[in-house]
Order: structure tokens, then sequence, then C-alpha cells
């Protein structure tokens, strides 16, 4: 097994720069970068292109002053810009940090002037606009560049392709400027327990993490060469987990990145892209998993047929994973995918995926059994900004745990069952915030994740739950909120649930409907129009008593003092980066206790 030590050796020196073009001299020819232009059709750059387009922004950004130890700050959804933009400021021995855009003024104001950026670089003149709401308060930003310039963008405000045209720089003179040691992105964690914390992941950290996943997928993925892969980039490049599959991939092993700019866009996308590599939160895994299951049930002659395979599928196919399974089984395993669920994987657009994850969020054990029981390969990872997205993963999965230690990663549990890690991928610290470093990274590099969790005999780990998040009812009775929410999303008609009873007699539930299960049960039932609607169904006598009737069977193997006694049932469906949901649609607790303390206290009354 490869050591962090071993990985450390074979990085020494490198930052990311060094790094692409290498990857540049060794594909420079292969495409990258495919996204829809303004009149819908598919446009691509080469990494020869983006090589290109990088020495001219570096030149561009070295005329403004941007130089070693500088920030700039990168505002823009999943556009091909961004991938030039942010490796130009590495070349510079600078710091690219990306925000959401989301973000407010307010917010704008505390993250310039955290990081000291002293360059910002927009997608277009609405961001420009929150900005210049608080540019009196920027003290060390001196210029604003906008990408998609209209009559709003003031003159003293720089274009992108003015800065496109400068004459292009050296990037192999330009390659050494940063240091492995130095920043090569701050990571803003969403903040939804106070101030966003800078978490400081340095060329080195970037570095080590690439050789670790890239022997992971060599090993255990049995992938010589990722170059063309196809991979969809809808998350925030803000966060981490996008941040590494949908750009440093493309950096270090040539993958083709399609932009997605709009997530409510992917399913097109699926269709039309069909990746070989694919990453969901898992929402979108159970709107994919609702979606297919809401077309079975309107067909109910199809729906009994389908469903008798994936059972039968899914012993088999654990018994393959753990390569155990006889020649029979897989024989029978390749019937039923023959007549079955080949036929489904290309309408969901996984029929060429090779390597599915699923992150940032607990995904119920069952849907993740479900999409390998029907050959869609999917996994579940672990990891957070602290650790450059990659703590454990492994390509043979097992339902309910997100998988072992990533190649090089020392991983333990504490005394009080907390996750530990320490690797070459562990973060630097926080941004001006050595005590709160210091609580989570210990003078050891032990990283202390904040997850209560179990590994079992073969290393698989299972989290538990948020330390911070255990819900201690007015009995004392600490539980898992995460454990009961994604019981409740198996209730065939719930697509969204949040688990309440901090300081209750009893948990609760509030729970949303399923946009894809709610129609389909709405057309079964010969319900139209408004009576159709999710915010009537959310009052259906019928639909709560189905709801009810579910909640009994998904909490029977909870004890007496854990189950979700009663829910409240909602008909709005609960949207990422909003109040309710981070951008990647993890539960803002707070926003959510708030938002329905009204629907919240009526649980609880007598």
């Amino acid at each position: 097994m490869t050591t962090t030590q071993e990985l450390d050796a074979r990085i020494e020196g490198q930052n990311v720069c060094q790094r692409f073009l290498a990857n540049v001299a060794a594909r420079g020819d292969t495409e990258v970068l495919k996204w829809k232009d303004s009149s819908g059709a598919w446009a691509s750059k080469t990494l020869n292109d983006v090589a290109e387009d990088t020495a001219r922004l570096t030149s561009a950004l070295k005329e403004l002053g941007v130089g070693k130890g500088d920030r700039v700050v990168l505002m823009l959804a999943n556009r091909q810009e961004f991938h030039a933009l942010d490796l130009a400021v590495l070349f510079c021995g600078a710091t690219p940090v990306s925000i959401y855009n989301s973000s407010a003024p307010n917010q704008i104001e505390y993250l310039v002037n955290n990081c000291g950026a002293k360059v910002a670089i927009l997608e277009h003149s609405d961001f420009l606009e929150r900005f210049l709401k608080v540019k009196e308060q920027l003290n060390t930003l001196e210029h604003i560049a906008v990408i998609d310039a209209d009559e709003r963008t003031g003159d003293d405000v720089l274009r992108y392709a003015d800065l496109l045209a400068h004459e292009p720089a050296d990037l192999a003179a330009e390659a050494g400027t940063a240091d492995a040691e130095d920043l090569a992105t701050i990571i803003y964690t969403s903040g939804t327990t106070g101030d966003p914390k800078g978490v400081m992941l340095s060329h080195s950290n970037i570095c080590w993490t690439l050789e670790s996943v890239g022997e992971s997928m060599r090993v255990q993925a049995g992938i010589d060469d990722f170059a063309g892969y196809r991979h969809i980039s809808y998350l925030p490049l803000a966060h981490i987990m996008e941040r590494l599959l949908g750009h440093y991939y493309m950096v270090d092993f040539a993958t083709q990145v399609t932009l997605c700019p709009n997530t409510a866009e992917i399913a097109a996308y699926l269709a039309e892209v069909n990746p070989n590599v694919f990453i969901g939160v898992p929402r979108v895994w159970e709107k994919l998993y609702a979606g297919v299951n809401a077309v079975l049930a309107a067909d109910p002659e199809k729906e009994k047929p389908f469903n008798e395979a994936v059972e039968a599928a899914l012993p088999i196919m654990e018994k393959m994973t753990n390569g155990t399974a006889t020649q029979e089984e897989i024989d029978t395993w390749n019937f039923l995918d023959a007549v079955a669920f080949s036929q489904v994987r290309p309408l969901i657009g996984l029929g060429e995926a090779e390597i599915c994850v699923t992150g940032a969020a607990p995904i119920p054990a069952e849907i993740l059994a479900w999409f390998r029981a029907i050959g869609v390969p999917l996994t579940e990872g672990y990891g957070m900004s602290e650790t450059t997205a990659v703590l454990s993963w492994s390509y043979a999965a097992k339902a309910g745990y997100v998988g072992q230690a990533a190649v090089g990663v020392e991983m333990k549990l504490g005394e009080d069952g907390e996750v530990l890690a320490r690797g070459g991928n562990m973060f630097e610290g926080y941004l001006g915030l050595p005590d709160k470093t210091a609580e989570a990274k210990d003078a050891d590099g032990w990283v202390h994740t904040g997850d209560i969790g179990e590994i079992d005999d073969d290393g698989y780990l299972k989290i538990v739950d948020r330390k911070k998040e255990l819900i201690i009812t007015a009995g004392g009775k600490n539980i898992s909120p995460a454990n009961l929410e994604a019981a409740l999303k198996m209730i065939p008609l719930v697509g969204q649930a949040a688990a309440i009873g901090e300081k209750r007699p009893f948990v609760s539930g509030l729970v949303v409907l399923d946009p894809d299960a709610s129609a389909a049960w709405a057309a079964s039932h010969g319900l139209e129009g408004e009576a159709a609607s999710m915010e009537s169904l959310a009052q259906n006598p019928e639909v709560i008593a189905e709801i009810d009737a579910g909640l009994k069977d998904v909490m029977s193997t909870f004890n007496n003092a854990e189950a979700v006694k009663k829910v409240k049932v909602l008909g709005s469906e609960w949207m990422p980066d909003s109040e309710l949901l981070t951008p990647t649609a993890k539960l803002k607790r707070r926003g959510i206790n708030t938002v329905f303390e009204a629907e919240i206290e009526e649980l609880y009354a007598k």
C-alpha cells in the first residue's frame, strides 16, 4: 500500500503550474472543455487552447500588479473562462479565490477583505452591482474586471476581452514562480454556523491529492489514462468537490469537462453528454431514482418485472463487487441487464458511465445499492474542504459506507468516535484563524473532521453523524438526524427530509414531496390541474395517509426513543443555495427551524 511518505516524495517541489505544463506537453491536442455558446451550439477548447488563454491572462494580471502572495477573487458560473483565469493567477504566484454566486453584498465585503483580494473578476454586471454596493469598504481591491460587459459596466471596470488581448507570457518561465507551500486556493466554508472560514490549500495539497486519486483510478478502477474522460461540471466551482473533479482533473489528467452553468439543466446535459465520470450530491441521485420509478409507476406491466429484476440483482451485485459471485450468478445478472437494466441506463444519461460518485452529504444506502444493481457504478466518497475533498473512497463500494481510506491517507477514530485523518492532502489551516486551525488540526497533523464514524473489519468507514448535529432530546437521548433523514427519504413520495427534536419530547420530521413521485401519484389517482400541484398534494388526506403508513415502515428498524413519531408534509421543494440548503444541498438546520417554526410547533401541539 502506498504511504503518505511515498506520495510526498513523488510530488516534492512540484506546483500545479508545472503539472499543467507537463499535461499540455503530453496531451496538448486533447479536447478538454466543452460548452454551449449563446446560440446553443457546442463549442470546445483543447489543452493547447487553455494554455494560450492562460499565457495571455498571465500577462494581463501581471500588468495589473498581481504577483506572488496576492489574491484574486473569481465570481462566475461553470463556464470555460474560469479555467484559464484560475491557472493564470497561479502562474503569477498568486492565489485564486472562488466565491459563491449567491453571495450578497455584505458577504462579498467580508470575503474580499478577509482574503485581501487585489483583483476581482466577475461574470456579468449583476455580480458587479453587488460589488459596487460595498466598493468603498473593499479595502484591498484595486481592479474589477467583467467577462460579459454590457451598458451597465462602467468605464472604470476592466473587460475580460481586453485582458485576453495581451501578448502571451512565457508559461515555462513563469511556472516556477509559486513554491509548493504557496496557496493554490482558498475555499470558504458555507458559513452556516457563523462567518465562513477560509480553508487554505497549498500547491502541495493539490498535487498530493491528484497523485492519490490518480493511483486509486489506476489500481481500483483499472483506468490507466483519464485523458478525454467526459465529466459534467455543474456544482459550484467555489466548492472543493467540483474544483477537484471539474478543474484540477482537467489540469492534470486532461479530462473533458462539459460546462453546465445551470444546475436545473443537468438531466438534459446527462442525456447529451453521456459522461464517463459523473459526480452528484445525494439529491441528484435521489431525483434520478425517483424519476425512473415514476416512469415505471405509470406502466404497471413494466414496473413489476423491473422491480423483481432489481430484487434479484441486489445480492448478486454485492457478490460481484466483492469478487465472490459464481459464474451462474454473473450470467444471471448479465441476463437481467440485457432484458431490463441496459435499456434504463442510457435513458438517464449513464449508459457509458465508468465511475459515479456521490458525496457532500449522506445518501440512503438503499438508493446506492439500487443504482449498483442496475449497473450504474455508483460509489460514495467522503471528504471535506480541509482534506482537499478526499478522505475515503472505494471503487468496490459497500452500501452504507463511504469507502476505505484514500491512497496515502491515514485514518482512525478518536476516543469519542470522531473521524481523524492525516496525509499530504490535509489543509494548511484557516486563513487568519490560528485558534480555529489548532482545534481542527492537532500538533501531530491529524485533522479532526467533526464527524462521528465507525470502521468495519475491512477498513470501510461509516459516517454516523456530525458531532454538532446530533439531536439531544428533552429526555437526554443523543440521536443521529442523518440516519433518520435517509430513512424518511425511502418513503416513495418523499424527496427531502429534516429530522426535528432538539430539546423536544420526541423526534418529528419535515418531509417534502418529490416532484416526480408526486406527479406519478396524482396521475394514477386521476388528479389534474391545481389538485395535482405539490402544494395541494401536501394537503391531500390520501397522500398524508400514505406517507404516515410509510413512516411506520421505514422507522421499524429504529428504537422507540429514536424513531420519528410524526411528520409534516410540505409541497415546495427546497432548493440549493438558499436559506434552507447549502450550494451542495446540505441542510441548513438553523434556517429550516426558522422558516418552518410554525409547522414545527404544530407537530408538538397537544
